[in-house]
């Protein structure tokens, strides 16, 4: 499936296909497998079979399935699967703010509307670029880890601040945020790549959440408590601000 050309029209061919594992994840099942293994052998079958359901989890976290990516200029896509948990009008991170040392903007110093998304154990973890750009900076901030569905995780936890910069100068902010179990951010990506639209930048290790930043004058296209699909869902489009409301039933 991967780069076949599907639209809304009905064109192209779709189908179910087992998500494939990241091999960040394939040496912890590897490993988790290996001591199952040992376990059964040594008849040890009240640890053996915790550790084979381990395994599977363990798999099942680290599963890297393929998604198809809008291809519109306007549209800012999820950086990763999940609930909205918050929508917000702050400001930006001051490690987003001004110009780096190579002159580069970044986000200006206004408030602007963040969309915090929360990632479950459950949730596929891989996350993947919001536009077309290059990456113009990519800043690491060690912290705490505290409950990442709590608004000080902004502030306080963990953190991988990632700006996305499209040839047009708009600007993207997004930031990796680990939680209460998560304890690595894993980046894919380096300053000065140049990614597409839900290409994969990183993950982040055992629940977690993605905090992204809209451009001045870009409001929300989803709602509290929608869940997001990294890649796929269209959180908003540049310069549009709709007025969205839901209703839970």
């Amino acid at each position: 499936m991967s780069g076949d050309l599907l639209d809304n029209k009905g064109r192209g061919d779709a189908g179910w296909e087992w998500p494939t594992i990241h091999p960040e994840g394939r040496k912890y099942g590897v490993v988790v497998a290996g001591l199952s293994l040992l376990a059964a052998f040594m008849a040890w079958e009240t640890i053996a079979w915790p550790l084979a359901f381990l395994t599977l989890g363990v798999l099942a976290f680290f599963r890297d399935p393929e998604r198809v990516v809008p291809q519109d200029d306007s549209a800012i896509v999820a950086p990763a699967d999940g609930v909205v948990s918050a929508i917000r009008v702050v400001e930006a991170p001051l490690d987003m703010q001004g110009a780096d040392a190579d002159g580069i903007p970044g986000l200006p110093a206004v408030p602007v509307t963040r969309i915090s998304i929360f990632m479950s154990v459950f949730d596929v973890h891989i996350n993947r670029t919001p536009i077309t750009g290059t990456i113009s900076r990519l800043v690491y901030v060690p912290g705490k880890f505290v409950n990442a569905d709590l608004d000080k995780a902004s502030e306080e936890n963990e953190r991988q601040h990632i700006l996305v910069r499209r040839a047009d100068g708009v600007t993207i902010g997004f930031t990796q945020i680990a939680g209460l179990v998560a304890r690595r951010i894993v980046p894919f990506v380096k300053q000065g790549d140049t990614v597409a639209v839900g290409q994969r930048v990183g993950l982040i290790r055992f629940g977690s959440r993605v905090d992204i930043y809209l451009p001045a004058g870009t409001e929300s296209h989803v709602i509290m408590g929608q869940r997001t699909i990294a890649g796929e869902t269209v959180l908003a489009r540049v310069g549009q601000a709709p007025t969205i409301e839901g209703l839970i039933q």
